[in-house]
């Protein structure tokens, strides 16, 4: 049988493999590709957006648009997707319908406040703040909450509370350009290279028909990078034929010249592309980039667990060792080494977690632990209920490799005890001090009568 290669990457479930492939006494076709990630095709009637499309297709848009935001490896997903493309059927030239992978495209869930797969939100007369779909998840359900949506939409607009798409009345009185901060020579150094914040600097030409083309993308993208970063990624504009002296300094030659200022480092040229989609995607690469590292949360209580798992791809939870083997900088090394990799996985978006030794016994049951001593690691996937063990050291270089193996699908996985996450105590959380041995009662013995041979062998 000829040779055939395979890929599994657990995080994403995805499956590759060519060549012929033995079934019992059978041999399946020359290549084989199981994938979660083709969710949707050309033939659906469900159009496929993404970062470079969305604006275009969705937020310009007149039309009403139901948008499911997915991720390939959720199974709630893939329950969802042939009732979905019923829906985009039965709704095709009345309601469009849509789909985002947003573990994908992450920064396109991340500008609409997606924290769940599938999130489905209707994007009606406001584009830039969609409604929060609602309904069952059923294709009648789907249609049934696209035609109320619709209905409501038309009796906004009889009534003259909508008048067209809200991409163009923003255009036409320049709202969201308030959010470019205009740059010259004097303010440059001041607001730009001495501010903490992430800048995203065009230098433009009143002349230059691509500046103009430019314009209302950038003014639209600073708007969306302002509020999801929280003002930590800014979008600015020089006018370089006034101010002469900072283009000159930056080596600007052609317009429009886009280039990103990091406090302390050398500028770096934006080689992206120029709709807001893209704009905004950079941007939200460049806030994640600088964003601090997620929180390292002890487990206190069921909720901290299920909270942090099921709003993960991955919740990386350590046992640690009880406080009394090591004290209160034992333990903070411990804390600080996590804390390290959970910053350098930080794109990631996994969770992360720590318990003390015995405190969490059920926990520690269904992930095995306690056979290979503490401090201990495990990875879990909540929405498989599989995890994966750390064998290796409890050291940066250690989890690194532990957690790299893990992304590219060659991590060993099993279930996790029982198919369900296991019960959890409600505990007191460390205090940040070092143990106290339980103090022992004494007793008196001076009024206790010993028999004169007490204590001697007996023969």
């Amino acid at each position: 049988m000829a040779n055939y290669t395979a890929h599994a990457d657990w995080s994403n479930l995805t499956v590759t493999v060519n060549g012929p492939i033995s079934v019992g006494h059978g041999v399946l076709g020359c290549s084989l590709v199981l994938s979660v990630q083709a969710m949707y095709s050309s033939s659906d009637n469900v159009i496929e957006l993404t970062p470079s499309n969305f604006n275009r297709e969705v937020i310009q848009s007149d039309s009403l648009w139901l948008v499911e935001f997915y991720a390939p490896w959720c199974g709630h997903c893939q329950s969802l997707a042939p009732e979905w493309k019923k829906a985009a059927t039965a709704l095709k030239g009345v309601v469009k319908v849509g789909a985002v992978d947003a573990d994908q495209h992450k920064s396109l869930g991340g500008q609409f406040g997606v924290r769940g797969f599938p999130t489905i939100k209707i994007f009606g007369a406001n584009k830039n703040k969609p409604e929060e779909y609602q309904g069952g998840r059923s294709s009648q359900a789907i249609v049934d909450g696209a035609m109320n949506a619709l209905r409501t939409l038309v009796k906004e607009r009889m009534s003259g509370k909508s008048g067209g798409s809200s991409y163009n009345k923003q255009q036409s009185t320049g709202g969201s350009k308030k959010d470019v901060v205009e740059l010259t020579d004097d303010n440059f150094d001041e607001t730009v290279l001495r501010s903490d914040d992430v800048w995203m600097v065009e230098f433009f030409a009143p002349w230059c028909g691509h500046c103009k083309n430019l314009e209302p993308e950038w003014a639209a993208a600073a708007t969306a990078v302002k509020e999801q970063t929280k003002g930590k990624v800014r979008l600015g504009a020089v006018d370089a034929t006034v101010h002469q002296a900072v283009s000159s300094r930056y080596g600007v030659r052609g317009f429009p010249t886009i280039k990103i200022f990091r406090k302390g480092e050398e500028p770096e040229d934006y080689q992206g592309g120029r709709s807001r989609g893209d704009i905004i995607e950079k941007a939200m690469d460049l806030f994640s980039d600088n964003a601090p590292g997620p929180e390292l949360l002890e487990i206190l209580n069921e909720d901290i667990l299920k909270k942090t798992c099921e709003d993960s791809q991955l919740c990386i939870i350590a046992v640690l060792p009880h406080i009394l083997d090591t004290g209160a900088a034992g333990r903070n090394d411990y804390l600080d080494v996590m804390m390290k990799m959970a910053d350098k996985y930080k794109k990631k978006l996994w969770g992360w977690l720590w318990t003390e030794a015995g405190a969490q016994t059920e926990l520690e049951a269904s992930l095995g632990i306690g056979g290979f001593g503490y401090p201990a690691m495990a990875a879990i996937n909540a929405r498989k209920m599989k995890f994966a063990l750390l064998r290796g050291s409890f050291s940066e270089t250690g989890i690194h490799e532990f957690l790299r193996e893990l992304s590219v699908g060659r991590g060993s996985t099993a279930t996790l005890g029982g198919g369900v996450m296991p019960k959890i105590n409600t505990v007191e959380a460390w205090d940040g001090k070092d143990g106290q041995l339980p103090v022992e009662d004494e007793y008196d013995l001076s009024d206790v009568e010993l028999d004169e041979d007490f204590g001697k062998d007996e023969l």
